[in-house]
């Protein structure tokens, strides 16, 4: 399992802590510090397009209206931060958030 977040964002946090409990040790990889190897993001965007972008955070707010309409490759590229997170690849499958949607997946209610 593979865990693209943020190390100081609190809902990376609350997932990871909710992951731990179920039994989950997943490689984290934080998305500033650590980057986003070309193929996993690759793989994020095939599956999640341009729904990846979180267009409520301060770096989104503060781009230009000609790099948000730019590639969403190159925009994560440029931005990691701007990537919805935490972003979770697990056996294959990818789930991004923390929504009970997704936490329905990896937790046994």
């Amino acid at each position: 399992m593979k865990f693209f977040g943020l190390k100081t964002c609190d809902t990376c946090r609350k997932a990871r802590k909710s992951l731990a409990e179920a039994g989950y040790d997943p490689t984290i990889i934080d998305v500033r510090a650590d980057g986003v190897a070309p193929e996993d993001l690759a793989q994020i965007i095939a599956t999640f397009g341009a729904a990846v972008i979180n267009k409520s955070s301060t770096t989104w707010r503060g781009l230009t209206d000609e790099e948000k309409a730019g590639d969403p490759m190159a925009l994560l590229a440029a931005h990691p931060t701007l990537m919805k997170r935490p972003a979770i690849e697990a056996d294959g499958n990818w789930t991004i958030g923390w929504k009970p949607d997704v936490q329905s997946v990896y937790l046994k209610a």
